[in-house]
């Protein structure tokens, strides 16, 4: 989902590190997931993955930006 956060925001991430998830079922799965994007930055993506016979891609649902290492992962 890079590609799509990189459109959404205007610009690319030299840096786009996964340090931290958290997963809610629904009618397949949302993944909230913080991502280190470079210097202190971080954003909060909330990714969903639809059941195996939909046969569909991850899609980012939406996303926080503007956090930091600290900040908790929760439901958004």
């Amino acid at each position: 989902v890079k590609a799509q956060i990189e459109e959404k925001e205007g610009k690319t991430f030299d840096v786009f590190t996964a340090v931290e998830f958290k997963t809610q079922m629904v009618a397949g799965t949302n993944y909230f997931i913080k991502v280190h994007v470079g210097n202190e930055e971080f954003v909060h993506l909330r990714v969903f993955k639809s059941l195996p016979h939909e046969n569909e891609q991850l899609s980012l649902h939406s996303y926080q930006g503007s956090k930091t290492k600290h900040d908790e992962l929760a439901y958004f």
